[in-house]
């Protein structure tokens, strides 16, 4: 007898494979990327010229990134309206990661839409009108620039510790959902692994932030390779 599906299952099964195996994959290299810039301009800069030099670059944003992006934000925000809060009820910790869930995913609607409105295309006025795409050599100059504005660098930290936690939870409900860990034991194993993951990825991109605003971010300066030559003050420092 041949097994049916509900159109509500699998649009709900490729949503959670969006945001894990590109998205998911993306952000990794894309917080690799930024984490370079805690040795400075030139090592950042080539980093992101390798990016550019990819073949296939645009087949590849198109296909393994915008799209994918756009379905599962726009479904995720679906998800999100028919979700019933009822942590005051059943205050367990499970029910406010699901509800921690649902309040980043619509955050980072909006926000990735700026960031890429911003950055990649550079069309928001009055902020960064050049786009780190096409201007490799410039790309630190760019962002520095932008993260001289206090409100900015805000935005951003909330937007990479809101990603942290979205993509490190995301990998747990992907398991639980996708039958990887069934016992209680391993579930309660996996939502460890993945609360550490959260953590270690929002400091990481915090630092990240940091290091556009002063050479090696947060961190003391004797663990990066950055030296005060290689950096163009941009304008007042305000961290």
């Amino acid at each position: 007898m041949a097994i049916k599906f509900s159109t509500t299952f699998l649009l709900r099964k490729l949503h959670q494979v969006t945001g894990i195996v590109p998205l998911g994959m993306f952000y990794f290299v894309h917080i690799y990327t930024n984490v370079t810039a805690m040795n400075g301009p030139k090592v950042f800069n080539d980093h992101v010229q390798d990016i550019h030099n990819i073949p296939f670059l645009l087949f590849i944003e198109v296909f393994g990134i915008f799209l994918p992006l756009a379905y599962h934000s726009i479904y995720g925000m679906l998800i999100s309206g028919e979700a019933k809060v009822n942590v005051l009820s059943y205050p367990y910790a499970r029910n406010w990661f699901y509800l921690f869930q649902r309040i980043t995913g619509v955050f980072l609607f909006f926000f990735l839409l700026f960031h890429l409105l911003n950055f990649r295309f550079g069309l928001i006025p009055g902020l960064n009108m050049t786009p780190v795409a096409g201007h490799a050599q410039e790309a630190f100059s760019i962002v520095s620039t932008e993260f001289q504005k206090t409100w900015v660098v805000a935005l951003y930290v909330l937007g990479v510790l809101a990603t942290a936690w979205h993509l490190g939870y995301g990998f747990f409900l992907f398991a639980v959902d996708w039958g990887v860990v069934i016992s209680e034991k391993a579930q309660r194993l996996t939502i460890k692994a993945a609360l550490a993951l959260a953590v270690l990825l929002g400091l990481v991109g915090v630092n990240a932030v940091f290091a556009f605003v002063r050479p090696c971010g947060l961190l003391p300066q004797s663990l990066c390779e950055s030296t005060h030559s290689n950096r163009k003050p941009t304008g007042p420092e305000r961290f």
